[in-house]
């Protein structure tokens, strides 16, 4: 038996005592070739995002970004933190840490915890917990529940049925002179800007 084979067939019997008979929190192959090749994927707009527009230090597993709209394919990999802005989707494995603005997606494995804004989606493992920062709000998640958090400024959140996941929520817009702009971007970007005395 080569060494990668050796290495599936160990960690593939390496399960979460908590984890014991949820077969859907096992590692697929897939997901443990990821963990030994340190794999993943980050795009905007279906392309890779420019290197130059990221921080990301593989031995400290940590990722940072001001920019939006992301889709980052972690899927495997755990103990990760990620900083970004709105409307990003996450694939994850376990133990991961988030600090995002509002409309992101995750589907992750358990023992994770996320700092966001509103109107996000989660799909993950056991031992989550959501803090959200539009207002003072713990939640802790539910292993195998989606849930989608309400409004901004308004607590608590809605089990989010599987016909649902197929929506996409109508984005508020600003529009300056010819330009369109999602307003949760702007209201992210503006964060970092200094005002004029």
């Amino acid at each position: 038996m080569n060494r990668i084979a050796s290495v599936i067939v160990i960690l593939s019997t390496a399960i979460n005592p908590r984890d014991r008979g949820q077969e859907k929190n096992l590692h697929s192959p897939a997901q443990i070739l990821n963990l030994i090749t340190m794999d993943y994927s980050i795009t905007k707009d279906g392309k890779p995002l420019d290197k130059k527009l990221y921080t990301i230090d593989e031995k400290a597993k940590s990722f940072s970004t001001k920019e939006s709209g992301l889709v980052l394919d972690f899927s495997g990999l755990s103990g990760w933190s990620f900083k970004t802005s709105s409307h990003c989707t996450f694939d994850t494995g376990s133990g991961c840490t988030f600090d995002t603005g509002s409309h992101c997606t995750f589907k992750t494995g358990w023992d994770c915890t996320f700092d966001t804004g509103s109107y996000c989606m989660f799909d993950t493992g056991y031992d989550c917990v959501v803090v959200r920062r539009d207002i003072y709000e713990v939640i802790e998640l539910k292993g195998g529940v989606k849930i989608k958090l309400n409004n901004c400024g308004v607590e608590g959140y809605t089990i989010v049925e599987d016909e649902e996941d197929e929506k996409e929520e109508e984005k508020e817009t600003i529009k300056i002179g010819d330009l369109e702009f999602d307003k949760d971007e702007v209201e992210e970007r503006l964060k970092d800007l200094k005002p004029i005395k």
